[in-house]
């Protein structure tokens, strides 16, 4: 299933086409692939280069890891995120190695976050990301060091058939895609000033 995102100004069809179904075939991903989104990640531009991002991989050939990941998420996401062939928790470090805080640490890992579905749509690949799970469930399960922070849950796999959801999530799979318009968000000069950049 295809839902390009109806833009206002050109972008590139990676942009158009990136977007975050529930509904996931059971074909597995190809280690090699991703290894390659885990690649793209890697390059993700950071504070100082500190590259402050790890993730925690789950996929189905491995029932006991998977597991784990489901167990984490919120039932809601747990329903609809188990039939994905890959899981993932995004991790953030939160300090330096000289102990400073890193106010940018989350920033930066939803940099390397994007840039890894930007290469997973390349591939022909979904990704759904979820800020419902347990992180401190997350941190105990998974042994996180306490100056890191689990921030995000992520599915990926191939795009399904939506009519393999509960009705609810279906309307939601195949409702148009909105975004909030440019001229809420590009300002220039003071808060709340439209950039003339966007304005019509």
């Amino acid at each position: 299933m295809h839902k390009p995102a109806p833009t206002n100004f050109p972008v590139h069809d990676l942009i158009r086409h990136r977007w975050s179904p529930r509904a996931f075939s059971d074909k597995p991903v190809d280690r090699e692939i991703l290894a390659s989104l885990f690649e793209a990640a890697r390059w993700a531009p950071s504070s100082n280069n500190e590259q402050p991002w790890a993730y925690f991989v789950a996929t189905k050939d491995n029932a006991e890891d998977f597991a784990k990941m489901v167990g984490v998420l919120v039932e809601f996401n747990a329903d609809w995120a188990k039939n994905a062939p890959v899981l993932l928790l995004a991790v953030s470090r939160l300090k330096f190695p000289n102990g400073n805080p890193n106010r940018n640490a989350f920033y930066d890992t939803g940099a390397a976050t994007a840039l890894l579905s930007v290469e997973a749509t390349a591939r022909g690949l979904a990704v759904h990301q979820m800020a419902g799970f347990d992180p401190a469930k997350a941190k105990q399960v998974f042994e996180i060091p306490e100056d890191c922070e689990p921030i995000a849950a992520i599915a990926i796999g191939f795009p399904g058939d939506p009519s393999s959801l509960s009705q609810k999530l279906k309307d939601r799979e195949n409702a148009p895609r909105t975004r909030k318009p440019l001229t809420e968000f590009v300002m220039s000069g003071r808060w709340g000033h439209t950039s003339p950049i966007v304005s019509k």
